[in-house]
């Protein structure tokens, strides 16, 4: 019943701390929310919690299409989670411990597998239900918080002799984030993981920007910190350390006025905004300017549901004081547009690279590939695979955000092993797109390399 409430009532956001962009910009912007609702609308995309966020989070709103696509929220997360953790068969979750997996189920990828901590998506579905008017009620709300807690124990704990969650920062940041803007207690042990690792400079990983973790855990670090839920001393140490974070993204700056690339950047904007530093640093300014010039880099849900946020001057932050009102629909969904068919050939020089040690050797793969102009990286690998010899083989994984590439020539991509195919343009310029989102030029040359991170 309470979702039906949803087209009587919406969200009243904070006002904005920092100026939004000029007309035109604003127009541009309410566009990318519009095609962000049209393809929310699709019923074969699964539903993906940031996209709701990105949608409660803007200016204008279409009430009946959000609360369509919280029910499928709801449907999806309830399922699993909307029952204790003792019966969905945690051995330890009656003390909340530190249990040990099962090191061969976890080799061979069985069932203990399946029960990986999903982290970081139940947080961002927490954020969402906080984000939602009217919210829900907090019987099934209590159930979720208790799940994402346990998560955060079985995400260290499972990793606890590498000192690293098992997930990422990233994920194990939203979920510090998310019990904060729910108002929920978090055990100092539990915030001091996130808190050396800053002070560390643990985030990083091998061929990727740390902007976007670095962010999670500076807007945990000021939720923290502003709902004094903690002690005056470790509250002093967060507040020092989100301060450590803006100065590092402020001084690390590129001359395009990105944070790490465009993708990293709508997540730093984001620590500006929470902190109330978009009006007083022009390293904001900047940074807005160069992502309302590369708009058309947001193409896909994911992306888009990244940059809205802060193309509005919002912070997840700004979901812990939404108050809720009646609300006129003032958003009209946009409809993808099929990719335009372009005339000709094209021919993609594909690599795989191994530098792993159970290798036989590093380069794998290297074989030139033609597709029709206007292909994406998938049908590059589709077309490979098609036309042999040498064979090449890959199998890729369904998620929110699109397919995920994680095998190639048999050799898998694993979680457990923090390993991953990062995609690159050759020689070493990461893609930041999905297999299916890419689209190669005439003459480059593709790299799929092993990884970790």
């Amino acid at each position: 019943m309470w979702l039906l409430l949803v087209l009587l009532q919406a969200a009243v956001l904070p006002a904005q701390p920092c100026e939004a962009p000029g007309e035109a910009a604003a127009a541009a912007v309410r566009v990318l929310s519009a095609r962000l609702l049209g393809l929310a609308a699709d019923p074969a995309r699964d539903p993906d919690p940031s996209v709701y966020l990105a949608l409660r989070l803007a200016d204008d709103h279409d009430p009946r299409g959000e609360e369509r696509y919280l029910a499928r929220l709801h449907d999806a997360f309830q399922h699993r989670y909307g029952r204790s953790l003792q019966a969905a068969g945690w051995p330890h979750a009656a003390s909340h411990g530190h249990p040990q997996r099962d090191a061969a189920a976890a080799e061979h990828g069985t069932s203990a597998e399946a029960e990986w901590p999903e982290t970081g998506r139940l947080a961002l579905y927490l954020l969402g239900l906080r984000a939602a008017c009217p919210p829900p009620e907090p019987g099934p709300q209590r159930s979720l918080v208790t799940w994402l807690k346990y998560y955060l124990e079985e995400d260290w704990a499972g990793s606890r002799q590498h000192g690293h969650p098992l997930t990422s920062y990233y994920q194990y940041g939203l979920g510090v984030l998310a019990l904060c803007i729910h108002r929920k207690r978090v055990r100092e042990e539990v915030i001091r993981r996130l808190l050396v690792a800053e002070q560390h400079g643990r985030f990083g990983h091998a061929g990727g920007s740390a902007v976007d973790t670095e962010a999670v855990a500076a807007l945990a670090f000021t939720c923290l910190e502003r709902e004094r839920s903690v002690g005056a001393s470790l509250a002093a140490e967060l507040r020092a350390a989100a301060r450590g974070v803006r100065r590092r993204m402020v001084e690390a700056q590129g001359q395009d006025g990105f944070f790490g690339n465009v993708y990293s950047t709508p997540w730093a904007m984001q620590v500006f905004i929470a902190t109330k530093a978009c009006r007083t640093q022009p390293a904001y300014g900047r940074a807005m300017a160069a992502l309302l010039r590369n708009l058309d880099a947001f193409a896909t849900a994911a992306t888009m549901a990244q940059a809205l946020p802060a193309l509005h001057g919002r912070s997840y932050l700004d979901i812990a004081s939404m108050h809720c009102r009646e609300e006129a629909d003032t958003l009209t969904a946009i409809g993808p547009e099929p990719p335009p068919k372009l005339p000709g050939n094209v021919t993609v020089r594909l690599v795989v690279e191994c530098p792993e040690l159970r290798c036989p050797q590093r380069r794998l793969y290297d074989q030139p590939v033609p597709v029709p102009a206007g292909a994406s990286l998938l049908d590059v690998l589709r077309v490979a695979a098609a036309q042999g010899p040498p064979d090449f083989t890959f199998d890729t994984q369904e998620t929110p955000q699109g397919p995920f590439l994680s095998r190639v020539l048999g050799l898998e991509a694993r979680q457990q092993k923090r390993s991953y195919w990062q995609l690159l343009s050759a020689p070493s310029t990461s893609l930041q797109m999905g297999v299916a989102d890419y689209r190669p030029h005439d003459g480059e040359s593709l790299i799929l390399r092993l990884s970790r991170w």
